[in-house]
Order: C-alpha cells, then structure tokens, then sequence
C-alpha cells in the first residue's frame, strides 16, 4: 500500500472549528451537542436527543444489518467545589487529568450568566525552596484565581458549586502538514468524523440502517455509550476515538506500536474487536490505497467500544483511532488527513456491508 496516496480533503472545517471551540465537559455537553444536531440534520431522516444528552442521528432507517457510529463529545475539565473566604475557587477533576500541567492554565468557568476567566494558580518560582520546586501539587490543593477579592464577589458574578468550567485554549492550525491544535480532540474529533460520515452517506447506495451517535460521559465512565447501545440495538458498531501516536521524542515505540502523526487511520484489533470487521476494514483500506496504522489492544480498549460490545446480546464491533499527540491536555494535535481518511474509509466499509455477510467467528 502506497504511502504518498493521499485523499482529498473534503471536510468541512468550519463546522469542525466551531465543535471543538464550544464547551462539552462530562455531563454537560449541550452546547457541543446543539451544534451536532443542527450540522447532521440536513443529511439524515431524524435527530434525537436522550435523556443521557446522546444525540442519534438516523439514516435509512429501514436497511438492514443496523450499524451505529459512535465518537463521544464530552472533554475533561473541571467543577467548582469549594469557594474560600478570599474569593478563590477550589475545582474537581472531570475526567483524567494531569496535575503537572495545571498550574498557570485559563480557565473558563461556566456560570450560569455568564462564562468567567480564570488561572489556575500557583507560587511564584522565586518563592519556592527546592523541595516545593520538586513537587507536583495535587489536584485537590489547586485553585482558580479569577480576580475576586472575597467570596461575596464570586457570588455577585453568578458562579455557584457544580459549575464546569474548560480550559481556556481553541482550535488553530499549526505548522505545514496539515496539523491542527486545540484542547478537546479526545474525543469531539470522533463526534466530527461520526457527523461527516452521515453527511457523506447521503445520496449514497448502502443497505445498512446507519445510527450516527455523538455520545456524552465517555469520560467518566462510558456511560452515554452504554445507554445509546442499548436503545439503537446495533448489529454492527465503528467507534471513533483519539488514540496515541508514538513518534514525539518521550515515546516508546515497543510499548503501544508504530503509530505517527500523519501515518493514517489507526485500526485496533484484538477481543473488544470483531476479527471479520477487522479484516473487511483492513482489505477495503488496501484496495483505497490508503495507508492504515495497525495496534494491537489485548483486552477491553477502554474507549466506547468497549461498553457497545456487551450490549443485550453482544455487538460487532470496529475500533478507527485518530492519531493524537498530548492527550488529556489542553493543547491537543491531531492531523487533517488522517480524518478526512477515516472518513473515507469509513464511508466505503458501511457501502459494503450486506445482510447476507456473516461476522460470526468460525
């Protein structure tokens, strides 16, 4: 398979730029959600919103076998726990996050009037003795310093406890390679590529019934997955979600694989995964002439693919990583290609499913 074959770009970046900059922290992912839906509805039968805050999208609705996409919405951030008598904002972690990179990030908080900037704070360098210098401050000892003098002017601003709040950093292209940098793209990229596919899928010839899902509370614990699964009931799922890329100068290339930047779609294979999916996703990629990166993941992927496989009977499951530098922070890098690749890619696999196609393992 050819390396310097590369598709045409067709995506729609305004419509991804726009995505990613709108707020979807775990469990409050509306104003990400509102987006989807009003981008997929032109290309599709029906949208609808569940009570877990899923958005379905459905497109020929009375094909046969059922195939869900899945990309979850939700970002990691924070919500405010604690306010102190000075007017600082202690916060709870939503999501994983890592403690090293806080301190001296902008933050926005979500009020409910209003979104209020804020920094995460820290002691100055100079303050610090060596120890200090030494140490990572935990999460639960960080604060948000959002220019209040008391508690009292917190307050008048309309921030209350339970308030999320994300990282003050946007989408931006970077370099010459097509790489683009935003907080987020674990996973609204996936909810990007699983609203593309639906537009793509319109005017198409498929049998399937397709169910384009951007699900919440991937974060914290797969749960948007888990609901949406069982209500669309799919015979066959592709999930879309951020995957590592081994090729920055702290990567170890023996302990997840050859993965870079640029290399193409990623395709997981092992038991959260159907071999035959596996296999047809693998040929259809090679007859595109687009260059795929293979990993292997030995147990559950702990991606929505994982919660899907075990629903009501079990699913047919497929796994696409989007390649990802810098993950769970807020200045995240993913590359324009390897999406309008998985797009593609996708597209042509759904075309070639059929009723009569077994994924049964013999």
């Amino acid at each position: 398979m050819s390396e310097s074959h590369k598709t045409n770009r067709k995506l729609d970046e305004k419509f991804l730029e726009s995505f990613l900059n709108a707020p979807s922290v775990s469990g409050y992912e509306q104003p990400a959600q509102r987006l989807f839906s009003q981008y997929v509805q032109p290309f599709v039968e029906s949208v609808k919103t569940d009570i877990m805050g899923n958005v379905i999208s459905t497109a020929n609705s009375s094909g046969s076998p059922s195939i869900m996409l899945a990309g979850h919405c939700d970002e990691v951030g924070l919500q405010i726990r604690y306010i102190s008598e000075k007017g600082f904002l202690y916060f709870n972690s939503v999501g994983g996050l890592d403690a090293h990179l806080l301190p001296g990030a902008r933050v926005k908080i979500l009020a409910k009037n209003n979104p209020i900037s804020g920094v995460i704070g820290k002691k100055a360098i100079h303050l610090q003795d060596v120890k200090e210098r030494q140490k990572v401050i935990p999460l639960k000892d960080q604060y948000i310093d959002i220019g209040a003098r008391n508690r009292e002017e917190v307050e008048e601003l309309g921030i209350q406890i339970g308030d999320p709040a994300i990282f003050d950093y946007y989408y931006s292209p970077i370099g010459l390679n097509g790489d683009i940098v935003s907080r987020c793209f674990d996973d609204k990229i996936g909810g990007v590529i699983v609203a593309e596919i639906m537009k793509r899928l319109k005017g198409q010839q498929f049998q399937a019934s397709v169910y384009g899902v951007s699900t919440t509370q991937e974060e914290v614990g797969l749960r948007g997955a888990k609901t949406s699964a069982f209500s669309v009931d799919p015979a066959i799922a592709l999930v879309y979600d951020v995957d590592f890329v081994m090729d920055t100068p702290s990567s170890d290339e023996k302990s997840h694989g050859r993965v870079k930047l640029g290399g193409g779609p990623i395709v997981a294979t092992g038991p959260n995964m159907n071999p035959i999916l596996f296999d047809l996703i693998v040929k259809t990629a090679k007859e595109m002439e687009i260059a795929i990166q293979i990993i292997a993941e030995p147990r559950g992927t702990g991606t929505d693919a994982t919660v899907i496989q075990l629903s009501k009977s079990g699913v047919i499951v497929g796994l696409f990583g989007i390649p990802n530098r810098y993950m769970h922070s807020y200045s995240e890098i993913v590359n324009l290609q390897d999406v309008e690749e998985i797009i593609c890619l996708s597209v042509e696999v759904i075309k070639r499913i059929t009723p009569e196609m077994s994924f049964i393992p013999e």
